[in-house]
């Protein structure tokens, strides 16, 4: 029986885009199932009365310079966005939108958000910059800014970041494999070995 990673997440974290740009290989690699799991990092913060490390001035900056080094290791383009921090709290409900409505397409939709956010460095608070990343994507922005005001979205976008505060979680990323939790994007080597064994 293949294991399953879930995958708790935030667009508005960078270490979270370069977890997105490694997970789906590891998974696939060692036949396991991934399940990305939108939650707000806002409201986990909150929960779990943590913070962001850039609200530590001398954390932000070491954790600049650590972003930097693991996509270099990866191979994978990084640029910090300059509109950091960022409400995601639309884009977050248009995930689980996308997840539930049409879940043949997250991924496209996950992989346009995260590039837009992280590589392109562009202002998705932007009504009309975030249209544009939506359309070049091939998705429809009227029909994806309805989805943010659906109830049935909204409450389950509050469950899972209410699921990941009962299971323990303080951050984003932050993965489960079974009842075994890893935070951040720099323990995917252990996710890696609980795939394998």
């Amino acid at each position: 029986m293949s294991k399953t990673v879930e995958f708790f997440f935030d667009f508005g974290s960078p270490t979270t885009y370069l977890a997105h740009t490694q997970l789906p290989a590891i998974c696939a690699e060692h036949g396991a199932n991934l399940e990305y799991r939108p939650i707000l990092l806002g409201g986990l913060f909150q929960a779990t009365k943590n913070a962001s490390p850039v609200m530590v001035p001398a954390k932000g900056r070491y954790m600049m310079i650590d972003l930097a080094r693991f996509a270099t290791r990866y191979g994978v383009p990084f640029k910090l966005n300059p509109h950091f921090p960022i409400n995601t709290l639309q884009l977050m409900r248009m995930a689980v939108g996308v997840q539930e409505q049409h879940p043949e397409r997250f991924m496209d939709f996950a992989s346009a958000v995260f590039n837009a956010l992280w590589v392109a460095g562009k202002n998705l608070g932007d009504p009309a910059v975030l249209a544009e990343v939506l359309s070049a994507a091939g998705f429809a922005p009227p029909a994806l800014l309805a989805l943010t005001a659906d109830e049935a979205v909204k409450a389950k976008l509050k469950a899972n970041t209410e699921e990941a505060v009962r299971r323990g979680a303080f951050g984003a990323p932050t993965f489960y494999i079974g009842e075994q939790m890893y935070f951040g994007q720099d323990r995917l080597d252990f996710i890696a070995e609980a795939l394998r064994d």
